[in-house]
């Protein structure tokens, strides 16, 4: 099929490209407002990507720094930032590296690699996205495996309908159904039950 292969990725390069420039200002003003009210800026974390190659995903830094078990946000521009998603503002920059796209599934922690089944392992013959078919489908509320079934099928149904879809989707929920999951953090996944 030739969108995943060629024409998404293209299209994915040229929107990051234009939102990064778009947003430059608005990152800045975080950026600003990040270093005066906490030490660090971005959060850098190690996520497996498309055929589970490890690659560096970038957001602002809303958690609490020095601990790490505390999920919780470290101020009120902090929770502001993550309820808004605009947290998710930097891995506009793994999109322009080619390593994350739009839409596809989010990427997971790589101590989940090994607790996959065979099945929802194919979440990663996909590159992983900023939103997805879980996230517009209720998003940290589902369970796991909810979760995870839905990013199978999205492997399985990949178009650009429906990634037109998920975005369309994904920005109604940011403005209509802002709670919607955002302020919830998931469990640590822990294989199947």
């Amino acid at each position: 099929m030739m969108y995943p292969q060629v024409i998404k990725p293209i299209l994915d390069w040229l929107l990051a490209l234009m939102l990064v420039v778009l947003a430059t200002p608005l990152m800045i003003g975080i950026m600003a407002i990040l270093r005066l009210t906490q030490r660090h800026v971005f959060y850098v974390q190690e996520r497996p990507g498309n055929k589970e190659e490890v690659f560096n995903m970038y957001k602002f830094r809303t958690l609490r720094y020095n601990d790490m078990d505390d999920e919780s946000p470290s101020n009120n521009f902090t929770k502001f930032l993550r309820k808004s998603s605009l947290d998710e503002l930097p891995q506009l920059i793994n999109v322009l590296k080619g390593e994350m796209s739009f839409v596809g599934p989010r990427p997971l922690l790589k101590e989940y690699l090994e607790l996959y089944s065979e099945t929802h392992k194919k979440r990663h013959d996909v590159k992983p996205g900023i939103t997805g078919l879980a996230q517009v489908n209720g998003r940290n509320l589902i369970s796991w495996e909810e979760r995870l079934d839905l990013d199978y099928q999205y492997t399985k149904k990949i178009s650009f309908l429906l990634d037109l879809k998920i975005v369309l989707l994904t920005f109604r929920n940011l403005f209509l159904k802002p709670d919607m999951g955002s302020s919830i953090t998931m469990p640590r996944f822990k294989g199947y039950q």
